[in-house]
């Protein structure tokens, strides 16, 4: 006799609500990961940590084994050390799987310390199980790139050793300096590891929030139809820091806040607010969408930059009470140094979605306060049949994309103010994540460092992605060098040059604070 539906035998199936939504996560394959530059800050405060909390969450394998490289003369038990002290609270899995990490000392242009590298990772599939996968993480200054990927070619460690095993390699920023700069690394790159298997990471790749602006666009009805040149006035995108450059004065005078954050960080947020909606939600899918966005970006001529842009630098000011030195005052930094701690641009897009709709992007340090967004903000009614005097407090509509550091959405309309008159003003609907989803969010690493070790480049960058970046920014870079775009000072705590304002402000628009 068949069971009745109602039976016991049934009550495991069903769901339990408050678990909605949530799916059981994958395992990685077992795997050894190699950190070059295991010694470094990255490792210790971003990477180290994104992996203990894989291991808490059971997504790491048993046969998983971390191989550091570096400089420092430390031993294995140092290296695991690092790793366990890398958290406050490790789990039991981390540090059971910390007992196998090992660590090779030695200079990247020795061969030897390659030829150690080699004898460790074999071990380690011997002893761990780890089938000969490799995930590469080349954590080193950038002109070490193409170093390290030469001499794991030249030892023989860039290959699979059979159909069944893979190795892959993740490449850190800043991918270049300019677009001759990394062409001349791609191709480095390429000779040793083909398109699929190199992994270029932008940790703001793998915040929630991010993600989230593919799903608000296409799950949504109310979203996709409006999202265009019909109803959007402008956009804007913010990265805004609060925090000086610290300890790394002396890069950051080779580097500046365009090739820090403009290049990479707010060319990928940008690509997928103006993107088309793909075929399909791949790594190809999702990475075709990009490109083309990113080519129908108009770039300007050195001589037009001047008008598009302003590039600023902090000075002495106070960020929350506290007083704080300026730009020039910094470790490592020129006394009359150039260098730009802000950007603000506006760009054109030449398409049939964003034709006519500027595009305003701004980042900075030494800014009031943390906070990265997105902001769509529509065009104005065409006619407002109230009197107004009734409606001076109503702004545009707005859609904003909260990245960090409360991550949500907030959407500006206008509503009546209680009362007898027929008062408007602009009133939000907000939505945040901490508050709407229970389950665990993983920090950007940890999303990122999963994909890469499960061969999911969705989130990553690929070759021609960086290319076009680079060439929409190459000549902001020739302006600065010709001095057409002089530095503008601004006061630590306040937001940023007064031009920058003027980018807005002359076609009747102003910057939203944050």
């Amino acid at each position: 006799m068949a069971e009745p539906e109602n039976s016991l035998s049934g009550i495991a199936e069903l769901e339990n609500p408050l678990s909605a939504g949530l799916e059981s996560e994958r395992m990685v394959p077992s795997l050894v990961m190699v950190i070059f530059g295991a010694s470094g800050d990255l490792a210790k405060r971003k990477i180290l940590p994104a992996l203990e909390s894989l291991a808490s969450r059971h997504i790491l394998p048993h046969s998983f084994c971390v191989v550091g490289v570096a400089r420092s003369s430390w031993s294995d038990e140092d290296f695991r050390k690092v790793a366990i002290e890398a958290t406050d609270n490790p789990c039991p899995t981390w540090r059971r799987l910390v007992e196998n990490f090992r660590y090779v000392p030695g200079d990247y242009s020795d061969s030897t310390t390659f030829e150690r590298l080699r004898t460790v990772l074999e071990e380690v599939d011997r002893t761990i199980g780890t089938r000969g996968n490799r995930l590469y993480y080349l954590a080193t200054l950038p002109d070490l790139f193409g170093v390290v990927a030469k001499a794991l070619a030249n030892e023989g460690l860039s290959k699979p050793q059979n159909d069944e095993s893979f190795v892959r390699v993740v490449v850190e920023k800043p991918y270049g300096r300019d677009i001759d700069s990394a062409r001349k690394l791609d191709k480095e790159m390429h000779s040793v590891f083909s398109e699929e298997n190199i992994f270029r990471i932008d940790h703001y790749m793998g915040k929630e929030t991010v993600q989230n602006v593919l799903a608000l666009r296409f799950a949504n009805a109310i979203f996709e139809p409006i999202w265009n040149r019909r109803y959007v006035d402008h956009v804007q995108v913010t990265v805004a820091e609060s925090i000086g450059v610290e300890h790394r004065g002396g890069f950051y005078e080779t580097a500046g806040a365009l090739r820090d954050i403009v290049q990479n960080h707010l060319m990928q947020v940008l690509s997928l607010v103006l993107l088309e909606p793909p075929s399909s939600v791949d790594a190809e899918g999702i990475r075709n969408e990009k490109v083309k966005a990113l080519s129908a970006v108009l770039i300007p001529t050195v001589d037009e930059v001047a008008s598009q842009a302003v590039r600023g630098q902090y000075g002495p000011g106070w960020i929350e009470g506290k007083e704080v030195a300026g730009y020039r005052e910094e470790p490592g930094v020129d006394p009359e140094s150039k260098t730009e701690t802000y950007v603000a641009m506006e760009l054109r897009v030449d398409n049939w979605r964003w034709a006519g709709v500027p595009i305003y992007l701004r980042t900075g340090k030494r800014l009031p306060k943390r906070a990265t967004e997105v902001v769509m903000q529509f065009q104005r009614v065409p006619h407002l049949p109230f009197a107004r005097s009734l409606a001076r407090n109503l702004e545009p509509n707005a859609l904003v994309v909260r990245v960090q550091p409360d991550e949500g959405v907030t959407l500006r309309f206008g509503a009546k103010i209680p009362g007898g008159e027929f008062r408007l003003r602009s009133v939000s609907m907000d939505f945040s994540y901490g508050s709407s989803f229970l389950e665990h969010t993983p920090e950007a690493y940890e999303r990122l460092l999963g994909d890469a070790m499960s061969g999911d480049a969705t989130l990553f960058i690929r070759t021609d992605e960086v290319d076009r970046a680079w060439q929409i920014v190459d000549p902001f870079l020739e302006a600065w060098a010709e001095d057409i775009v002089p530095i503008k000072p601004y006061p630590a705590g306040t937001w940023g040059p007064k031009d920058a304002d003027l980018l807005l402000q002359r076609a009747g628009r102003r910057w939203r604070t944050p």
